[in-house]
């Protein structure tokens, strides 16, 4: 079975605002499965935005645990991503499952991962998937060099310029504002 790639999903939070984005690739293979993938998905009315990169499947049962997390802390995406994080790392289901997740809130930036991680990006970038150290040093280089740009700019364009170098993310993008 050939391993599928997906994915580049990049949050920066730039002049008191936050935007989130992903490029809509599939890859199996060498070949291109799909191109209009829709990896953002917002819960909580809106209130909160999230991006995924790994196995598709994997990543809606996280976003389904992770939806009930919110909900059963009154929307505090905090302690919602901290509790799955522990769930995610204990429990032998959830251990299994390929994927990592991105939140985002007006308030913040979180990085959600299977090995217990909740990781707050202290330069407010955070980038998961195939480009995303490309996507991540774009944006970075672009708040730095760029500071007129809103966030939904920076986030458009360091994926663009992903998407120019990675051969797993294309210019099929989805962004989000918050």
């Amino acid at each position: 079975m050939e391993k599928i790639r997906s994915t580049t999903v990049l949050a920066v939070q730039h002049n008191g605002e936050i935007a989130i984005g992903a490029d809509g690739q599939a890859t199996m293979g060498n070949t291109v499965a799909k191109n209009n993938v829709k990896k953002i998905r917002k819960l909580l009315d809106g209130k909160v935005v999230t991006g995924f990169a790994g196995s598709t499947a994997d990543a809606f049962s996280l976003l389904d645990r992770f939806e009930e997390k919110l909900n059963a802390y009154g929307g505090n995406m905090k302690r919602g991503a901290i509790e799955l994080a522990k769930d995610w790392r204990t429990d032998r289901y959830l251990r299994k499952l390929e994927a990592m997740l991105i939140t985002a809130s007006k308030e913040e930036i979180l990085v959600v991962s299977g090995t217990g991680d909740v990781l707050e990006p202290e330069n407010g970038v955070a980038a998961i998937g195939s480009g995303s150290m490309y996507a991540q040093a774009a944006a970075i280089a672009l708040k730095k060099h760029a500071p007129q740009l809103t966030a939904e700019e920076i986030v458009r364009e360091a994926l663009n310029i992903a998407a120019d170098i990675c051969i797993y993310t294309n210019h099929n993008l989805i962004v989000e504002k918050l």
